[in-house]
């Protein structure tokens, strides 16, 4: 490869000879080649001057470099970016990467991270990356796409095929949203509810180790909702979505000293035998939002409350979902305050942890207010649906 000054990687050892060299170089500026058969002199009548010549030909070892190689070099970059930027900066640098850049190996190989559109960054040349890395057999991209289309751009049909396919790939994420897809009959009449299919979906999700999976089948199975009622079995898979939830939590490395430091002084509490289901309380931060639900959250909050403008129709109350109703009334109410409404269960048990605890009361809470009389105190543990 080339240096600015035209010269490849040669190391003077002393300042003199970085003098030569720059000397050297400059000398060949200087050289004119005549066209062939010309004179010399002003005799001619001006003839024109040839363009500058190079003495010699300097290999460029970038050019040098097989495609096969770049392409698996973009490719585990494209599969560690942090951001879109990341993989984007590569691809403009120069045309030979941007060419490699948009090779369907790396394409496929791209992150979610790499993959996380906002919605204010939205465009048509966002959804034809987005489109192009699908296409390339992206799993995320067919994802987060699918999502996108299902919900922000009510293109319902395109959507689901696109999550379907990433589903058929193992994605736990898009088998866990086609479940909460067919227990709501998203997309359909109330009639169009699949809740077999909603707990094969689940437990398939499940399998995978979905956090969210494995809560909603617990419930499923608390409640014998779709399933057979299966009391020990529901309350085995709740607990283990909560342990999953709780060693990601200390696991991952955005977790604060604080919150480290807070348990490590109070982890006597946890041997006294102080609850670890985030369905109760468990004090653990919110587990991170997959660009697909930030993508929808941000869309419909630019939106308003209804996201298209459709009265009626709301958002699902957990902040970190973003789903927003494709009827009205296909979400369920909290049956104790009847105040707030969730896509699943499972969004359900996480604002319950996060900020619906404090929140709930019966509504005669008020009524008894309103007449004097002492308010009951708050409900706890876990709500109910209608």
């Amino acid at each position: 490869m080339r240096t600015r000054r035209g010269f490849c990687y040669r190391m003077p050892q002393s300042e003199r000879q970085w003098r030569a060299v720059e000397e050297e170089e400059r000398s060949r500026k200087r050289r004119r080649r005549l066209p062939a058969g010309g004179g010399g002199g002003a005799d001619s009548g001006g003839q024109k001057m040839a363009t500058e010549g190079v003495a010699e030909d300097v290999p460029d070892l970038f050019d040098g470099l097989p495609d096969d190689l770049v392409v698996s070099i973009l490719s585990k970059v494209s599969a560690s970016a942090a951001s879109p930027s990341d993989l984007i900066s590569i691809m403009i640098t120069c045309k030979r990467l941007k060419g490699l850049g948009s090779n369907p190996l790396v394409l496929a190989k791209a992150s979610a991270q790499s993959l996380a559109v906002r919605a204010k960054n939205w465009s048509e040349s966002a959804h034809r990356f987005l489109k192009r890395c699908a296409d390339a057999g992206n799993l995320e991209a067919c994802y987060i796409l699918g999502m996108i289309r299902f919900y922000c751009l009510q293109n319902r049909g395109s959507g689901a095929s696109l999550m379907a396919r990433s589903a058929m790939g193992s994605h736990a994420a898009a088998l866990y949203s086609l479940a909460v897809i067919q227990f709501n009959g998203s997309g359909g009449d109330k009639g169009d509810k699949d809740l077999h299919a909603g707990v094969a979906l689940c437990a398939r999700a499940a399998f995978l180790g979905h956090v969210d999976a494995l809560r909603e089948l617990g419930h499923c199975l608390q409640d014998g909702y779709g399933v057979r009622r299966n009391v020990a079995e529901g309350r085995r898979f709740l607990v283990q979505a909560n342990a999953r939830e709780l060693a990601a939590v200390l696991n991952s490395s955005s977790l604060s000293a604080a919150w480290r430091q807070h348990h490590h002084l109070h982890r006597h509490a946890l041997a006294s035998g102080c609850s670890l289901l985030s369905d109760f309380g468990c004090n653990v931060p919110a587990p991170e939002v997959h660009p697909a639900n930030r993508f929808m959250v941000e869309w419909f909050a630019a939106r308003g409350a209804s996201g298209t403008g459709e009265e009626g129709l709301r958002l699902c109350s957990h902040g970190g979902c973003g789903r927003q109703e494709t009827r009205r009334h296909e979400f369920r109410r909290c049956s104790v305050c009847g105040a707030v409404n969730y896509c699943s269960r499972a969004c359900q048990a996480l604002h319950w942890k996060l900020a619906h605890k404090a929140d709930c009361a019966p509504m005669d809470r008020w009524l008894d207010a309103a007449a004097g009389a002492a308010p009951p105190e708050p409900a706890g543990g876990e709500l109910a649906f209608n």
